[in-house]
């Protein structure tokens, strides 16, 4: 059955503000140390997925009695990190939007996967976000509207090899049909002056990231 909101706990940087954002029709699903970031805090995940190899025995325990349904794996011979699994899970409840909390911190391979990851939502006309404690990514691949929600600046930056149409609104550096190739930093650290500001483009992939130190 479809659902609204899917919120994803990976094992990553992780906030007990974040259980701010949650409400009562999300869909949650805690991934590897993530479901028990939720279960310390009293949060019922609805699935808990992952290899838990950084988690304890007793603590696997705890997250099998805490969640409603717990998929596990073997840490050595599986494809997907714990955070793609959870994605997967995800899409088979055909959402109308995924948020990633969790999936950035000290490593990069991770991080960065994870936000190449958006990719797959955008194919299957999902919108998704990925958010941590100093940034707001989100990924479009034709019109996306930019809330204020308390980050510094506002930054955009080519998935793909080329993003041709950029067009802003409500921005203190104004584009008009701009176009930002791959390795290109003309659009990083841009203000957002109106809210909503509105961010359009012609072709391509492309991240927006708002965030603040």
């Amino acid at each position: 059955m479809p659902t609204g909101r899917v919120v994803i706990f990976a094992g990553g940087g992780l906030s007990p503000d974040f259980l701010s954002l949650l409400d009562e029709e999300d869909y949650i699903i805690g991934a590897d140390r993530g479901a028990l970031f939720l279960i310390q805090h009293g949060i019922k995940p609805d699935i808990a997925v992952g290899d838990f190899d950084s988690v304890s025995a007793e603590d696997l325990q705890r997250i099998e009695a805490g969640a409603t349904k717990t998929i596990t794996c073997d840490p050595v011979y599986k494809d997907l990190t714990d955070s793609e699994m959870a994605l997967d899970l995800a899409l088979d409840t055909r959402p109308e939007s995924i948020l990633f909390l969790g999936v950035t911190g000290t490593r990069m391979d991770h991080t960065l996967a994870s936000i190449q990851m958006m990719t797959r939502a955008q194919q299957r006309q999902v919108a998704c976000s990925i958010m941590d404690e100093h940034n707001y990514i989100t990924l479009t691949g034709s019109q996306a509207v930019v809330e204020e929600r308390g980050f510094t600046y506002v930054s955009l930056l080519p998935l793909t090899p080329e993003v041709t149409g950029i067009t802003l609104q409500g921005f203190q550096y104004p584009l008009t049909n701009a176009t930002l190739k791959l390795g290109q930093s003309l659009a990083v650290s841009n203000v957002l002056l109106t809210s909503p500001g509105t961010v359009t483009i012609e072709s391509g992939l492309l991240l927006i990231i708002q965030s603040k130190d």
